[in-house]
């Protein structure tokens, strides 16, 4: 399937461009008409409304550091709905290398309308609490006083940070409509910045020129939106974000002391510059930290795809992931083989170092995980990428690995990671390839029932996955025992009891529980009136969008869903009527359906299943996975009445 999703990359000449004449960077004087004003003239039932939002990045030519200063207004309607504006949250980052992120400034006020006038509160320092994130980000939280329907929020910060390879990604579309948003991006002719633009969203404002400005000759980038539309997500997408409008800037070249310097700028750039990198390329061609660790019996395997899942599951099940991201290590493989703890990178690097040690053709691909966003294809630069996976290649053919799931097997990797492409790194060329799931995660759940006597419902409940669910559902039942066992009862308002999950010996997660329930039965009279799934039944469709689709449909793999229960009719009673049975496919056979219900002897057997048969869909096939949906909550909503003989 062909991903839709657009990109565009551009270097601007240094001729000005202008659309229209318009002064950028000046905050508009406050007026009382924004505390007065009812509703949001963009969208009528937005509960907030960005009324003037200005990012602006500036290199300072003295330091090279970048200057990140933000300015904010927020205009409230309904304080209920927008939770997001209660409280300002500034992270800062600190590599623990001496290099660190500052915050020099913070003004921030709350206006409200009493009396007719303007009421100012300032936030004051008492507001403030800071919070340690991780080794790497501190987060400065500020929580906004008296908010009212109708307040206007106001704040500016500025942001000091030595890491000016790499301008943050800046969202034009967020979730909020806005009056006027603008990006300024200012940096002295001597560091040239590639600008990744992705987006369907037009500047009505744009400058892009050299200009003296901060007594230097500079290279100054300005675009300015208005009346931007709150973004709208939409579900079975990877990651909505990919959708918005967006920029970023990355260092490409600097020119000091009549020396110029490139930097990243093809996808073989990239590849020399990490193989010499002490945090990447050093890490894995050279075999001298490992040859001690692998244990014989794998050594002396002479297959080299069994040695290749060999060394895999002893890395896998030997060293622990920290659950960081990145493509270079964090400590290295030294102190990993110490600790038994690292990074991603840490993790499969360490992995393919193993490999090749062992005589496998084994190289990196860097990849872009679903949560970081696409690969801009057409922009070639590290920060499209924030994760390494590792490739083996035998007799012609690549497996795939990642080392940082205990669950994981070759081809069989996390969700996380399966972000459409990846630039794999051989020794001698970078190859951007294609990371398309193609091996199938299987759900069944099924249901052993009986009815008993006093009209209750008892009996035991299996779920289980298998491929890529499994993994999904083992490790979030390792992040948090309790919460996961506890989804059982919410999803389905039933009170479990007993509820085992393990990872069974082909990998499958199985969780197994007990249920008694005195509410799955509707007593009319003579008639008891019961759903053939029970708890298991659709109750709405899922596929319920009513504005036309926009992005891609993904599922980030093939997948069926069964489910079979088993009731037993108690002595004395039988069936009135059993629910039709339903059976519906697409013409090419990627979507099916099927629901059956049928009597053997005093049990009734329900089997409701769905495949889909690919990764992803175009947008087009949406009212294909809309209609056949339809098909399976009407078919899974009917009941069927037991009579007394």
């Amino acid at each position: 399937m062909r991903k839709i999703f657009f990109a565009l990359y551009f270097t601007v000449s240094t001729v000005a461009i202008y659309a229209q004449k318009h002064e950028f960077l000046k905050l508009p004087k406050f007026d009382i008409e924004d505390l007065k004003k009812a509703k949001s003239e963009i969208d009528e039932k937005a509960p907030a409304e960005t009324l003037y939002r200005s990012i602006h990045y500036h290199i300072d030519n003295s330091t090279g550091n970048y200057v990140k200063k933000v300015k904010y207004r927020i205009k409230i309607y309904d304080k209920d709905k927008a939770e997001d504006w209660m409280n300002l949250e500034i992270s800062l980052y600190d590599n623990n290398q001496g290099s660190r992120e500052t915050l020099n400034s913070i003004k921030a006020y709350v206006y409200n309308l009493e009396d007719g006038k303007i009421a100012e509160t300032k936030v004051d320092k008492s507001s403030k609490f800071r919070s340690k994130e991780n080794k790497y980000y501190t987060t400065n939280k500020f929580a906004f006083p008296n908010i009212k329907n109708g307040s206007v929020i106001e704040f500016q910060y500025e942001i000091t940070s030595p890491f000016s390879y790499e301008i943050p990604l800046t969202y034009i579309e967020t979730d909020t409509p806005s009056e006027y948003t603008e990006y300024v991006f200012e940096s002295p002719i001597n560091m040239s910045y590639n600008i990744d633009f992705r987006g369907s969203l037009t500047p009505k404002y744009k400058k892009v020129a050299e200009e003296n400005i901060y007594g230097a000759q500079y290279k100054t980038y300005r675009f300015a939106y208005e009346n931007v539309k709150g973004f709208k997500k939409e579900k079975f997408v990877k990651n909505n974000d990919n959708y918005r409008t967006q920029i970023r800037a990355e260092l490409h070249s600097t020119f000091f002391n009549n020396g110029l310097k490139n930097y990243t700028s093809t996808w073989e750039d990239i590849r020399k510059k990490l193989w010499e990198d002490d945090e990447f390329g050093n890490q894995y061609k050279k075999d001298r930290l490992v040859k001690e660790i692998i244990q014989k019996n794998i050594s002396e395997e002479k297959d080299q795809h069994k040695k290749s899942n060999l060394l895999f599951d002893f890395v896998k099940n030997s060293y622990t992931w920290n659950e960081r991201y990145g493509f270079r290590t964090d400590n290295g493989i030294k102190d990993l083989i110490k600790n038994k703890t690292g990074n991603a990178a840490d993790i499969n690097l360490l992995l393919l170092n193993i490999l090749r040690s062992e005589g496998i053709k084994a190289y990196p691909i860097l990849i872009s995980t679903i949560g970081h966003g696409y690969v801009n294809l057409t922009f070639p630069n590290l920060g499209n990428f924030n994760y390494v996976i590792v490739c083996a290649e035998i007799d012609k053919k690549i497996y795939l690995y990642d080392a940082t799931s205990k669950q994981a097997k070759e081809d069989l990797l996390p969700a996380r990671v399966w972000n459409s492409n990846g630039l794999l790194l051989r020794d001698d060329k970078a190859e951007l390839i294609s990371l398309t799931n193609i091996k199938e995660s299987y759900n069944s759940h099924t249901v052993k029932a009986k009815i008993n006597p006093d009209g209750t419902v008892s009996g035991v409940y299996q779920d289980q996955d298998e491929g890529m669910g499994a993994l999904n559902a083992k490790e979030r039942f390792d992040e948090n025992q309790d919460k996961y066992k506890k989804e059982y009862k919410e999803v389905f308002s039933v009170d479990f009891d007993n509820i085992n999950s393990r990872t069974l010996d082909g990998g499958e997660f199985r969780s197994t529980m007990s249920f008694s329930s005195s509410n799955m039965i509707d007593n009319l009279g003579k008639r008891k009136i019961i759903n053939p799934l029970l708890f298991l039944h659709q109750t709405k469709n899922d596929f319920d969008q009513e504005e036309a689709r926009k992005y891609m449909i993904d599922f980030i793999s093939p997948m069926s869903k069964a489910k079979v229960v088993e009731i037993e009719i108690p002595e004395g009673y039988d069936i009135a009527e059993l629910p039709k049975s339903k059976k519906i496919v697409t013409d090419d056979k990627e979507i099916s359906y099927s629901y059956t219900v049928e009597k053997k002897d005093n049990k009734i057997i329900t089997v409701s299943e769905y495949k889909i048969a690919s990764a992803d869909y175009p947008k087009e096939y949406y009212p294909a996975f809309k209609q056949i949906w339809k098909v399976i909550s009407d078919s899974e909503s009917q009941v069927m009445s037991l009579i007394k003989k």
